[in-house]
């Protein structure tokens, strides 16, 4: 029974992931504005984690402004380069270029912090990740297009630096989200009110079904239930399978923008797509090893799987040090829908 509940999470994860990407790529054709989306993507959680807002501030008051500086860049700075560059490429691409190129990214990060070197197999992940980023921005015609896939690129090292500052926070997961949140929602509706981005909520134009179905697929979907799902499968599964989620989502991405937008899965684009899928799921299955330690970034917490806004931290659960607030018994206690637990010198 758990293990069949620990599936239905993975799937659902998935499909959460996968929404993420379409919708955001849907917003051109909606009643929305990009402002009006990220305020409904990052208000939403604000609302429904409300209660934790008085224990919040008392911690961030306690951390240090460089880490909460990198963990913001994974708010609104994220979004709104990944909603820029979903309008100038395909839903295909970006379901697939931002969550795919994270692991590249974050592995040259831990290079230019001297960690190093970085195991055979993992290498050969990078170089397919990099070899299907090669593919797609070639393959793409027009200059906006590839300037979209630029902007997906920069998306994918947002979540990166993003990733550094998980590392280093002494905030708990619910904790962190809130905080992302909030200062990205105040930070939209300020630029909305002094007319520095457009917005149809403010205007009064936005239609009530777009709304809901961005309260649901992003506030609801992307902003909670997806890290919650992805934890808990995470936890009933192992690692192992679960990472599988992560080169999945692409894969479901491509297929449902066919109906949903009148995508054309190409010749191109499917080597693309299998080059990027390939890499992540070969790097994700280095990093979920059982018993294993990362040795391209030591114990620390470098490696992040995820989709979209989703994200699970792997480090080692015996550091209380910096890292300390994510990991090992601190991030069990901020999940109450399965959490994570410490396994051996492994956070899984």
């Amino acid at each position: 029974m758990r293990k069949y509940l620990g599936w239905s999470a993975l799937a659902t994860t998935v499909v959460l992931w996968s929404s993420f990407a379409l919708s955001t790529r849907g917003i051109g054709g909606s009643s929305l504005t990009v402002a009006d989306a990220a305020f409904l993507r990052f208000a939403t959680p604000v609302v429904l984690l409300a209660p934790l807002l008085p224990s919040t501030i008392r911690a961030v008051r306690r951390e240090r402004p460089a880490v909460l500086a990198l963990l913001l860049v994974g708010g609104l700075p994220h979004f709104l380069v990944f909603a820029f560059g979903a309008r100038l490429t395909s839903a295909a691409l970006t379901g697939m270029l931002v969550p795919g190129t994270v692991p590249l990214f974050v592995t040259l990060l831990a290079m230019a912090r001297g960690r190093t070197p970085i195991p055979a197999r993992r290498v050969l992940a990078l170089g397919l990740i990099t070899a299907g980023v090669g593919v797609s921005g070639f393959l793409v015609g027009g200059g906006a297009s590839l300037g979209g896939v630029g902007l997906l690129l920069v998306g994918g090292f947002a979540w990166a630096v993003f990733t550094m500052g998980l590392q280093r926070t002494n905030l708990t997961l619910l904790q962190m989200v809130l905080t992302v949140c909030a200062v990205s929602s105040l930070a939209v509706l300020v630029l909305a009110a002094s007319g520095a981005m457009p917005s149809h909520l403010l205007a009064g134009t936005a239609e009530l079904g777009d709304v809901l179905l961005l309260v649901v697929l992003q506030g609801i979907g992307t902003g909670l239930g997806s890290t919650l799902c992805y934890a808990f499968a995470v936890k009933a599964l192992g690692g192992g399978p679960a990472s599988v989620g992560g080169a999945v989502s692409p894969v479901l991405t491509a297929v449902l923008a066919v109906p949903i937008f009148g995508e054309v899965i190409g010749p191109g684009l499917a080597v693309a797509l299998a080059l990027i899928v390939a890499g992540v799921a070969t790097f994700n299955r280095v990093g979920a090893t059982p018993g294993s330690v990362d040795e391209a970034t030591g114990i620390e917490p470098d490696h992040v799987i995820g989709g979209g806004d989703a994200l699970l931290v792997v480090g080692d659960a015996g550091d209380r040090g910096a890292a300390g607030g994510l990991l090992g018994e601190d991030l069990a206690g901020a999940l109450p829908a399965g959490g994570v637990e410490p396994r051996g010198r492994l956070v899984e």
